[in-house]
């Protein structure tokens, strides 16, 4: 079964110095047929305004992913860490018991445009982590680059799931498959441009949902950049 999500329907909210559209349920935005997808609970797209931040907030048993597409994120946490994130690159903070961090746009003139993702870890308590890797755009061109996964395979970032996201850039003839194991989830979000997942045209921000398919099927990309996530039930 494959459903679309449609850019155009997900929740949104504008603070004025943050700018957010939610896929799932989130914060006010509450939609009972939108609650998570598998372990996938949260991709809020953010746009965070010039010289503006999250101030310091906390987190508890949570796999929380930051994906940087325009501009820099700048991150602190009550481990010790101190980054900033930028395109190409994938950050994972894993709550676990509890942990603080504050993310901010300390550029004056330009906007943070990034993506949100929260996973539900497979166990609950555990002790909070960091994780931050670049992947050069040759990595992701033309194919899906695995960036996350449960025990850090290929060089990407390790995750306390048993879920796999994959990056990849798309255009012209350049085509991608991802197969999937019997009883596993596949959702695609579409970072920028256009595509076609499985035979369905995809814009910016719209996402596949596939259950009890085959695989995800990526083609006719147009300035595309895809996650794929390959998810337990």
């Amino acid at each position: 079964m494959i459903s679309i999500r449609k850019s155009d329907e997900r929740g949104h909210a504008n603070h004025g110095w943050l700018d957010s559209h939610h896929s799932f349920s989130f914060a006010d935005y509450h939609d009972p047929a939108h609650l998570h997808f598998g372990p996938l609970r949260v991709i809020n797209e953010d746009r965070i305004a010039a010289g503006q931040g999250f101030g310091k907030h906390g987190h508890r048993d949570m796999e929380i992913i930051s994906y940087v597409i325009d501009g820099a994120l700048a991150h602190e946490d009550s481990m010790g860490n101190r980054a900033t994130i930028v395109p190409g690159e994938v950050q994972r903070m894993s709550a676990g018991s509890g942990v603080l961090h504050s993310e901010f746009n300390h550029s004056q003139t330009s906007t943070t445009h990034f993506l949100q993702i929260w996973i539900i870890p497979d166990r609950n308590g555990g002790q909070p982590g960091y994780e931050q890797k670049t992947f050069s755009e040759a990595d992701k061109r033309g194919k899906l680059r695995l960036v996350l996964s449960p025990d850090g395979s290929d060089g990407s970032v390790s995750i306390q799931q048993d879920a796999r996201i994959y990056a990849g850039l798309f255009d012209g003839a350049e085509q991608a498959r991802l197969s999937l194991a019997p009883g596993r989830l596949g959702y695609a979000h579409l970072v920028r441009g256009s595509a076609r997942v499985n035979g369905q045209a995809l814009s910016a921000g719209d996402a596949l949902k596939l259950v009890d398919e085959a695989g995800i099927e990526i083609a006719d990309g147009e300035g595309a950049e895809l996650l794929v996530f390959d998810l337990p039930r």
